[in-house]
């Protein structure tokens, strides 16, 4: 197996949100593959003592050690249990039920000998590419069909549609949202590689639409994560003052890339 990671935060000031992990069981059979990328939230109130890289950094080392071990519990499981482990962190000091509470995007994959298991929730991208080098992306994309004005303000986003029916969920502080998310699994002889992306990397296709998913793909491939992510910022940087792709979103955002050959 050959293994490629770069996360890099936006803001060389600020911490990286995103989490990254590769997980290999000690039996050497198999392993996964996990990216979260953490919610930044407005200013203002979030009901919780901790920081987004702190909810980060406790539910992916939760759910890399559920990954690797439990190998009978489904994705979704290890989700809803990572999720709870990471609620009991703090649920004494903080108000969890308040919308802003931390919260994080999961792309999520494991794999043995015989299967290939993947998990995305909310805007975080799974990319598997098939022996004959087609590439399939497993998106959670019930954020991309809210009509735009639902989505004027963070105000009427957390009153109406986030972790809402109707709207879209992330992984906070509810473990029943692991149900929610977009989950299967794929015969093992039916990928050869697989990349998981935060939004911050997956910018090259969504959102300065320099190629499709497999251009994206190929990127990541043959010239390494760190390319892509180097492309994005060039990107960010000549679009910093016209916006005309980056519109109202932050100049730079946290951008983590893993890729695996299987």
């Amino acid at each position: 197996m050959r293994t490629d990671l770069v996360s890099e935060p936006g803001d060389a000031h600020r911490p990286n949100e995103d989490f990254a992990g590769v997980g290999l069981p000690a039996s050497g059979q198999g392993g996964c593959v996990i990216v979260l990328d953490g919610v930044t939230p407005p200013r203002g109130e979030t009901g919780c003592l901790h920081s987004v890289p702190w909810f980060t950094a406790r539910l992916g080392g939760a759910l890399t050690e559920l990954t690797v071990s439990g190998r009978d519990l489904t994705l979704p499981e290890i989700l809803s249990r990572a999720i709870g482990r990471t609620a009991e962190a703090h649920a004494r000091t903080c108000e969890l039920s308040h919308p802003r509470t931390p919260q994080a995007t999961v792309a999520l994959a494991r794999w043995s000998a015989d299967t290939v298991e993947y998990l995305v929730l909310s805007d975080a991208a799974l990319l598997l590419q098939a022996p004959d080098g087609t590439v399939t992306p497993v998106l959670d994309d019930r954020l991309d069909r809210i009509p735009r004005p639902a989505l004027a303000t963070e105000a009427l986003v957390d009153a109406t549609l986030r972790n809402k029916e109707g709207g879209f969920f992330t992984a906070a502080a509810d473990p029943s949202v692991a149900g929610r998310a977009v989950a299967g699994t794929v015969a093992r002889r039916e990928v050869h590689a697989l990349a998981a992306l935060t939004d911050g990397a997956t910018r090259w296709t969504e959102k300065f639409r320099e190629g499709d998913w497999q251009a994206l793909f190929e990127v990541v491939a043959k010239e390494g994560a760190r390319s892509l992510v180097d492309r994005v910022r060039e990107l960010e940087t000549a679009d910093r003052e016209e916006r005309a792709f980056l519109r109202r979103s932050k100049t730079h955002d946290d951008a983590t890339v893993v890729y695996a050959e299987l």
